[in-house]
Formats: structure tokens, sequence, C-alpha cells
């Protein structure tokens, strides 16, 4: 069926009010603010490590993958024991399903995350030799592993840092100030590598999930005099969802 002239004409109308009401930023604007969020991160948080406790590296890819819809904390609480009982990618590959679900599951969506670890275990136990990929071609082949954590493990194991992982916090700060028109976390990483120069690109994920947990949480409050909001007090009216 045909839309009416009408119909035509109240659509686009919308559009150009919309359109008005929402302009696009400046790029240049943009560059410049992520700019002095780096120079500040920079500055609070020169050696960016993550707060997910290990000793072996697939350790760590683990708990990275335990970690997805879960706080650091909680994951630290199961695999303080967990990490006793299985320290390489072999002891992975070879636990028992139904005893490794029931050891993780106070952890969300546990049971998939079995099998993502075991299954993933077993790829690099069998292809890599035992030695978890240094590449994020490789890691995103194992199962559990996207753009976000392939890129957390190479900056945590490797100090390789080819992209930058968002994750609920780097999106709720890019969104607040208005760094990216994106809710997609891959988008919103690739918007952030474009504003930002690849040297500083290590200082963003863990720099910001840092100060998200012990300066500017998710919820609601009055953040005006902190350190991030400063540089662009509009941030202090913008709450957006972090999810």
């Amino acid at each position: 069926m045909s839309r009416s002239p009408c119909s035509s004409f109240r659509s686009a109308g919308l559009a150009a009010l919309k359109h008005i009401l929402v302009p696009k930023l400046p790029r240049g604007e943009r560059v410049l603010r992520a700019k002095k969020i780096v120079a500040y991160l920079k500055r609070a948080y020169p050696a960016p490590k993550s707060e997910l406790t290990y000793k072996t590296p697939f350790q760590f890819v683990v708990a990275v993958v335990l970690s997805a819809q879960c706080t650091d904390k909680v994951v630290n609480r199961v695999t303080e024991s967990l990490f006793k009982k299985y320290k390489k990618p072999l002891d992975f590959a070879c636990a028992d399903h139904a005893v490794f679900e029931k050891e993780i599951s106070s952890i969300p969506f546990f049971r998939n995350k079995t099998k993502y670890i075991i299954a993933a275990a077993k790829i690099v136990g069998d292809d890599f030799g035992g030695r978890v990929p240094d590449s994020a071609t490789e890691l995103v082949k194992l199962p559990g592993i996207g753009y976000k954590t392939a890129h957390v493990v190479l900056g945590e194991l490797y100090d390789q840092w080819e992209g930058i992982p968002t994750d609920t916090h780097v999106k709720r700060f890019a969104r607040r100030f208005d760094l990216t028109n994106h809710s997609d976390l891959k988008k919103i990483s690739h918007d952030l590598e474009s504003l930002i120069p690849k040297k500083d690109w290590k200082y963003m994920n863990n720099g910001l999930v840092l100060y998200g947990r012990y300066v500017c949480p998710a919820r609601p409050h009055d953040c005006a005099k902190h350190p991030l909001t400063k540089l662009w007090p509009e941030a202090a009216k913008r709450w957006v969802r972090a999810r």
C-alpha cells in the first residue's frame, strides 16, 4: 500500500526536527574530549591491570569468560578455590562437565560458560600446544571469546593493545561523555579507537573500569566534582543506561 503525501510529509518533518534537536557533534570536539579523558586516566592509572586474580595465562582466560555479566568480585570468590584444582589448559580440558558446572554454579550462565571453557581448553591444548594465542584473530576462534574478551586477554597477558575492549563501564562513559552514538559494544570500541591514538588505547578499558568502580558508579548521583566530569560538566546531566 502506498503512503499518503501527508504521511510522507509528516515523516520527513519529524526526521528534520530530530536532526535539529540532536545535532551531530563535530569530530574535533570528541577528539579533544577523548584526549583530556585519556590524559587523566594515564595519571590516575599509569599501569593498567585487571583486578581478576589468576596465576596461569589460561586461568586468566577462564576468569575473563566467567566475568561476562558478572562482577570481578564474584568471579574472584569462585576462582579462589577453582584455580587450586585447575591450573593449565589440560586441567580444564579434562574437567568433568557436570562437576565443573556445579563448581561455577554461582556465576551467571554457568552452563554455557562451562561448555565454552572446556572446549576452549581443548583447542588451546590441541592447536596451540597449551599456550594462549597471542593474536586477536586466533583468540576469537575460541568458544566464549569475542572482540572485547580477546583484547582484554591480549592486553593483560602480552601487553598488546590492538583494540579497545568495551564493557559496561566503558560503554557507560563513552556515552555519557558523548564519544559515540552507538550502543553496540564493538561499534563503541571502533569509535573510541578512531578518536584515540593507538599508543593510548591501553589506558581506556582498565582505567574506565577502575574509575567506574571506585569514583563514579553507575547509579545516578552528584558527580559534578568528579575529575572526569570537571573536564566536561555536561556529563553530570547525562545518565545513560550501562547495558
